[in-house]
């Protein structure tokens, strides 16, 4: 079955995109701060035409709060419409895998919110039943859409630091601290998996590989620190099951070391530090958030004879594809509207910049190999 894209821009690609977001509720959420705004800031490219969400009365609170014509209280409404070109799936993560099914099933192009599935067998499973129908599966890993991740990218290169000799992340996860409130309460528990080995060190491990590649071998602790939580409003203790400390060093392709280190909550210091050391320069990239999916970074950077750090602003030619997002620059949803961005062009032109389902698989394995690194003590080898 081929995607109701191949139909809808046979004849080129002046017809927006028309999404159908499940998930999206007027109470609030992922999809409210980011998906919304970085597809009203594409309005040539893309038209939000309809929602679905837990029942009709609550879809239709979402439609009339974010003017979406069609409000469906379930997926199965959604993914028959026509007026539907992309479905994108931003609900809880143990919900992923019967939702991009039913898309997929329908015919539909989908972008899944990371991680794509409740583990690598989901991920493979979803992989494969879109490979089967020939249609277009993309998720939301989209810290390497970033302009300030693109433009790091491209200083590293062009030779800034010269050869890469190593580089250091410590961050914090802000969630997976001392406290939990109604919002946040599934992601302490370790089988729903969104933790914070999924969320902010997934998003952060595959910006860091767009930027200096892959790893090619590691080992990792982890560790839960901090067990039972206590809720915010009614002090209630709760277990957690998620890891709230992970720690992992190894070996990237180009040779170079790399540690990362990410700590549950937030710290009084430090939230975001990534280093990038070389034979020729250096590069600090700094944030008030743990999460480089958000794109809230500063670089700085020095070379040869400097000693002293300065900022590179990121240059406006990486916001010259969609020169209108840059009015979102400082938000959630920049970088998911370039990712939006790169994905129209990946559904137009037929590039393949957005990461795929493919991909999606390979850094749920990824992550499995740090949880087996740090549950036997032994070295792990990565493979593409």
């Amino acid at each position: 079955m081929a995607s109701s894209l191949s139909s809808t821009h046979a004849s080129g690609p002046a017809a927006p995109i028309g999404v159908g977001i499940v998930g999206l509720s007027s109470r609030g959420g992922w999809a409210s701060r980011a998906h919304v705004p970085a597809l009203a800031a594409l309005p040539a490219v893309y038209e939000l035409r309809a929602l679905s969400a837990s029942s009709a009365a609550t879809a239709k609170a979402a439609g009339e709060k974010f003017g979406v014509p069609l409000a469906f209280g379930s997926v199965e409404e959604l993914v028959e419409r026509d007026e539907v070109d992309l479905v994108v799936v931003t609900v809880k993560v143990p919900h992923h895998q019967k939702l991009v099914t039913s898309a997929l099933a329908a015919g539909k192009t989908v972008l899944s919110e990371w991680p794509l599935g409740n583990g690598t067998a989901e991920a493979e499973e979803m992989a494969a039943f879109a490979h089967a129908r020939e249609l277009r599966g993309f998720v939301g890993l989209q810290a390497r859409s970033a302009p300030p991740v693109r433009y790091l990218r491209d200083l590293v290169a062009h030779g800034y630091v010269g050869e890469v000799l190593s580089t250091s992340v410590v961050a914090s996860g802000g969630a997976w601290g001392p406290t939990f409130d109604d919002s946040s309460a599934y992601l302490i528990d370790r089988d729903n998996g969104a933790t914070m080995l999924t969320i902010p060190l997934g998003h952060t491990l595959d910006g860091l590989a767009s930027v200096l590649g892959s790893f090619t071998e590691l080992s990792a602790t982890t560790a839960t620190r901090r067990s039972p939580v206590r809720h915010q409003q009614t002090g209630k203790l709760a277990p957690m099951t998620a890891e709230d400390q992970i720690a992992a060093t190894g070996t990237l392709e180009s040779g170079a070391v790399a540690s990362v280190h990410y700590r549950g909550g937030k710290s009084r210091s430090t939230n975001f530090l990534w280093e990038i050391n070389g034979t020729e320069g250096d590069l600090l990239v700094t944030s008030d958030f743990g999460h480089l999916q958000y794109g809230l970074v500063t670089i700085h950077g020095a070379r040869g004879a400097s000693n002293e750090l300065v900022e590179l602003p990121v240059p406006d030619r990486y916001e010259a594809r969609f020169p209108a997002l840059a009015e979102l620059r400082g938000t959630m949803a920049h970088s998911v509207a370039h990712a939006y961005g790169q994905l129209h062009d990946d559904l137009v032109e037929g590039t393949h910049i957005v990461p795929d389902f493919a991909h999606a698989t390979r850094q749920h394995r990824l992550l499995d190999q740090i949880q087996k690194a740090a549950a036997t003590g032994e070295r792990q080898r990565l493979t593409s």
